[in-house]
């Protein structure tokens, strides 16, 4: 059998166009990249619902996974390796077999700490009232103008939550555009039939860290953030002792807040998430800044105060 001949300008021609078709895919391929802000982790538990039809659940989880990774939540161009790592643990509580759920959700991020292989978390935050309605395969429709889902709210509004903390933490109240996105998020929902929008549902709900992030009231604890990582623990692997002054130096800021204000839930949302690792930070600290450290924490943040007490311990 003879094969067919093929010119040499042929195969110049073929080789250029399998060419071009390599680079429009590498090029697709880094824009989605960069078109992706967060790395979400994102996990469905359901313990106490007695049903066959877990893949619903399967697919579920794979449908929030997406919406949260596929999406731009930012205006800044982010590589693969500088996006924000984070976690979605939701507990499913009640199911109706169908669309309905109820649940509660706890929302984790992190930032990486400069020179080392440390994971500084930002943000942990129990959401108990994470109830939406969602059908097997349904699309996740989302728009910044309006409330379509509580599903796609929420998740929107954790995502810019997220966002809006990392900021803080890289540039001095850097994250303000993506917290009034949150705020606007929840504007949206305030006619929607879900607990966790309102003002009055209680004072540890969406609304309330919404407005917390955005009033001037707590402009402190924000700029804390960027102090606390940016100019601290980025330092302490170059410069521990400088790193531990600086840190050491801002926590007295919190005191400044008013009395009646230290138990709002931008402040628990701080200690929640930096109470463990300021522990680690000054463990081995002189006794009389331990001592010194102890008292501050003890007073705006009673909540961790056994905690706190391991900087009474030893030398």
């Amino acid at each position: 059998m003879k094969w067919p001949k093929i010119s040499a300008q042929k195969l110049s021609n073929y080789f250029n166009m399998k060419k071009n078709c390599c680079l429009l895919l590498a090029l697709f391929l880094s824009i989605n990249c960069l078109a992706q802000d967060l790395n979400a982790r994102v996990q469905i538990l359901s313990p106490k619902i007695q049903s066959n039809n877990k893949r619903a659940l399967d697919v579920l989880e794979l449908a929030i996974r997406d919406f949260l990774n596929n999406r731009k939540w930012t205006t800044d161009p982010i590589k693969s390796n500088e996006r924000i790592d984070c976690n979605f643990v939701i507990n499913i509580t009640e199911w109706d077999g169908s669309n309905v759920f109820k649940a509660e959700a706890q929302i984790v991020s992190s930032r990486p700490i400069f020179g080392s292989s440390y994971n500084s978390p930002l943000l942990t935050v129990n959401d108990k009232n994470f109830e939406f309605n969602y059908s097997e395969g349904e699309a996740l429709e989302y728009n910044d103008q309006s409330f379509i889902s509580n599903l796609t709210s929420l998740l929107a509004f954790y995502a810019n939550i997220i966002a809006g903390m990392d900021y803080d933490s890289f540039s001095k109240l850097g994250g303000s555009a993506y917290f009034a996105k949150a705020q606007l998020i929840v504007n949206n929902a305030q006619n929607a039939n879900f607990i966790g929008w309102k003002a009055f549902d209680n004072l540890r709900n969406r609304y309330w860290i919404a407005e917390n992030f955005n009033s001037a009231t707590y402009t402190t604890l924000r700029e804390l953030q960027y102090t606390y990582h940016r100019l601290g623990l980025d330092i302490m692997a170059s410069n521990a002792t400088e790193a531990k002054r600086i840190i050491a130096k801002a926590l007295p800021d919190l005191a400044s807040i008013d009395k009646q204000k230290q138990g709002a839930i931008i402040n628990q949302m701080f200690f929640s998430a930096k109470a463990e690792e300021i522990i680690g930070i000054f463990l081995k600290a002189d006794p009389p800044e331990k001592i010194k450290l102890y008292n501050l924490l003890a007073e705006v943040d009673p909540l961790n105060l056994t905690k706190y007490e391991e900087l009474k311990k030893g030398k």
